[in-house]
């Protein structure tokens, strides 16, 4: 049995019933068809109980982002979460030049982080995260390449608990989705989402 496999028969099996919903709701999401997801392995160490999903924007072969939501759990509580549930995600994505050399891009990536969860009306506390900016640029027998720009979005946060103490983990998913298809520069899902701006798309293939 592979780890991912463990952490489906723990989430099946062994986990507590409120963990049980949350990940059940995560497995039954529907997400817009250019964002191919499945489970991964999750961290051991975090937290008691733990599910993770690895996502993928791909438009015609493309890959225009990727990224990884965790759900953690601790029955007891975790006084830094403030809650028995935390969400923990890493998102990237590739950069075009003009938007890499714009020096407010990290606080518009935070920003679309927030939005995408207060756009759904989803309750959350205690976010923290880092955005970051990275450049690569090619010498020697890789100088053909052209230089490269890439965001990371790493942050998490609290989903507040409802009904039973089970977050609505769906929509939560639904609005990390939001936020990945946001920095892959797809154009917004839905009607009421026209003055989200995302990042422009990717001229060419990229190389991961």
């Amino acid at each position: 049995m592979d780890d991912a496999e463990e952490g489906e028969r723990d989430a099946r099996e062994t986990a507590p019933l409120p963990f049980r919903a949350a990940v059940d709701a995560l497995r039954t999401a529907r997400l817009r068809p250019e964002i191919e997801i499945e489970p991964t392995r999750p961290p051991q160490r975090l937290a008691p109980h733990a599910y993770a999903l690895e996502a993928a924007v791909v438009q015609d072969d493309e890959d225009l982002a990727d990224g990884r939501l965790v759900l953690l759990h601790d029955p007891a509580g975790h006084d830094a979460w403030q809650g028995t549930f935390r969400l923990v995600t890493l998102v990237r994505a590739e950069l075009e030049p003009e938007m890499a050399s714009d020096p407010l891009l990290p606080e518009v990536c935070w920003s679309w982080l927030t939005g995408a969860l207060q756009s759904r009306g989803l309750s959350y506390g205690e976010p923290s995260g880092t955005v970051t900016r990275a450049s690569s640029h090619y010498f020697g027998g890789l100088a053909s390449r052209p230089a490269a720009s890439q965001i990371e979005i790493r942050a998490s946060w609290t989903p507040r608990e409802g009904l039973g103490g089970v977050p609505d983990t769906a929509a939560h998913l639904a609005s990390w989705c939001d936020l990945l298809s946001q920095v892959a520069g797809l154009p917004p899902a839905g009607p009421g989402d026209s003055s989200v701006v995302s990042l422009p798309q990717r001229r060419g293939p990229q190389s991961r």
